[in-house]
């Protein structure tokens, strides 16, 4: 796998304009955060609306930030969405950005 620069190709007006649809709109609506190795852990209530939300704003995410990885887990018997997000090293401080 090619290793992608640790960066966002969205203009800081783009970012600003497009921020509830993307990663840093998605963190604040996260039941709870996680650090894990190289990047979070984001855990969401079940719902068909928020699955929905969570796969729109991975298909942008991977757009713009190419260096990102994303792990969807949908847990059986209607239990809760869990995201994780990693990338090389430096993700982890990239991505903590996102949560000042």
């Amino acid at each position: 796998m090619t290793e992608h620069p640790i960066v966002c190709t969205l203009s800081p007006a783009d970012l600003r304009q497009r921020r509830d649809q993307l990663l840093p709109g998605l963190i604040e609506r996260a039941e709870s955060r996680d650090p894990i190795a190289g990047g979070i852990r984001l855990r969401f209530a079940a719902s068909s609306e928020v699955m929905g939300e969570i796969l729109r704003m991975i298909d942008a995410e991977r757009q713009c930030c190419r260096f990102l990885r994303f792990h969807f887990i949908v847990e059986p018997d209607l239990g809760p969405l869990w995201l994780e997000v990693t990338g090389p090293a430096g993700t982890a401080e990239f991505l903590s950005e996102f949560l000042r």
